[in-house]
């Protein structure tokens, strides 16, 4: 059986991008940081079906990459069957290792 592992990388607050607060116009608070837990591990053994717990969002973005490992396709950087690929909120970014492990 085939498994790709998704590790939660790095997060990025709102401030670190912008050099302040990005305030929520609905509501007037802060945007906080992705909830997305920092070093959480995701495991991917059916590409049909999103772990728990993942961001649909970053699911939907990194599918095409997920379905490559499967299918025997690779990337030659970092490393053969290693990557890291952001995810495109460009408020609070996440950044995510995505690597075969079988």
């Amino acid at each position: 059986m085939k498994k790709v592992k998704i590790t939660v990388i790095k997060k990025f607050d709102p401030k670190e991008i912008f050099g302040h607060e990005i305030i929520r116009q609905s509501t007037g608070k802060p945007i906080p940081m992705c909830s997305m837990e920092k070093g959480k591990e995701y495991f991917v053994e059916n590409i049909y079906e999103m772990p728990d717990d993942f961001c649909p969002r970053v699911w939907y973005e990194t599918h095409d990459i997920i379905t490559m490992f499967f299918y025997g396709g690779d990337f030659e950087y970092p490393e053969p069957g290693v990557t890291y690929v952001p995810c495109n909120d460009g408020v609070r970014p996440v950044i995510f290792k995505i690597e075969k492990i079988s």
